[in-house]
């Protein structure tokens, strides 16, 4: 069962799927595949949500066990009740980056996967986030939560990773802020223009960074942030990068830190990608917009160019795009040896 279909990025690590596949069923592709195998076994397939009413738990009582391949803590609680109400042994597995465990979970004889209290949702404040980053992470929940949205999602979207913490202290700030988010929204009205990702960069990069440099009393106490300049950059001035980058070329490449040039022009190049496609979704379906996924290179670039531009300006170190990946929304990159052991351990717990 699930509900997910092939992206590109499930081939470097799901190796029963090919580029022909991009786009289908993973449920179905799986059995498809496994049925090569060993055409004698017998799959059934689904591709819906292990959700859905039609998996109650009278479905779940005709199985002998049930094993879990899940990546968020809803589904994973929603299987583990029904397994406690069948009183169908489940094998709980999981992976992260280059961990993972599997548990073996058997009503009245171990623990479930709810006994133990899950680490909750980090947030950050907003006024940490927009105005005083001092973490990588900060960051990136500005680029992926805020920027993203406000240039190519829903900008009333609620920011999940982002605190509103309105007192009298920083009330003042938060309104400034929005009068920044209403300047954003203004300029998306030019998005697919030759001089949109100009005015994005001049808008958050420099304009809204000139805004901060006139707090005087809080960089009596840190280092200041420093605009950035389009045209300086464009030109190559501050920085001696190569100027090249690869956006899907391997995890090799993907695990090095791009110059402070290379970063500009991944922001550019992937501002005017993210563009293209936010208006040809829209021309399609008005109400369409785009999200961040990990896995949709496009805006994983975006994220993490407009993170380290952002890093460079307060003083933070910058990262990978492999780091970025890992850290964007507390999100663990999959790596395909780690899936393989624990899919053998999976199938050692079974006996």
């Amino acid at each position: 069962v699930d509900l997910d279909t092939i992206d590109l990025s499930n081939l470097n690590r799901q190796f029963l799927f090919r580029k022909h596949h991009i786009k289908k069923s993973k449920a179905h592709v799986a059995r498809e595949s496994a049925l090569k195998f060993n055409p004698n076994v017998n799959i059934k397939s689904h591709h819906a949500n292990i959700k859905d009413p039609e998996f109650s738990v009278e479905w779940f009582k005709s199985f002998d066990i049930v094993m879990n391949a899940l990546d968020n803590l809803e589904a994973r609680f929603h299987v583990n009740e029904m397994c406690m109400a069948a009183n169908i042994p489940l094998l709980e597995s999981g992976t992260e980056g280059y961990v993972g465990q599997v548990t073996v979970i058997k009503k009245d004889e171990s623990e479930c996967y709810a006994c133990q209290e899950k680490p909750k949702k980090i947030t950050y404040p907003v006024c940490t986030i927009r105005s005083t980053p001092s973490k990588p992470i900060h960051c990136i929940v500005w680029a992926k939560s805020y920027l993203f949205s406000q240039l190519f999602g829903t900008p009333d979207d609620e920011e999940e990773e982002i605190k509103e913490d309105m007192d009298a202290d920083n009330a003042q700030e938060i309104e400034n802020l929005k009068r920044e988010t209403q300047e954003l929204i203004k300029i998306r009205e030019a998005i697919g223009s030759d001089n949109y990702p100009y005015l994005v960069f001049k808008k958050v990069f420099t304009d809204d960074i000139n805004r901060l440099l006139t707090w005087e009393d809080v960089w009596k106490k840190r280092a200041p942030p420093k605009p950035l300049v389009y045209e300086t950059l464009e030109n190559g001035v501050i920085d001696n990068g190569t100027g090249q980058y690869s956006s899907n070329s391997g995890t090799l490449e993907d695990q090095r830190v791009w110059s402070l040039k290379e970063n500009f022009n991944v922001f550019v190049d992937s501002v005017r990608r993210l563009s293209k496609r936010a208006l040809k979704e829209k021309a399609e379906d008005p109400t369409a917009s785009l999200s961040f996924d990990k896995d949709d290179d496009d805006a994983l670039d975006f994220v993490t160019a407009t993170a380290n531009l952002r890093s460079y300006i307060f003083d933070i170190k910058m990262n990978s795009k492999f780091d970025v990946k890992a850290m964007a929304g507390n999100i663990i990159p999959a790596i395909a040896t780690t899936n393989a052991i624990i899919a053998g351990n999976d199938c050692d717990a079974s006996f």
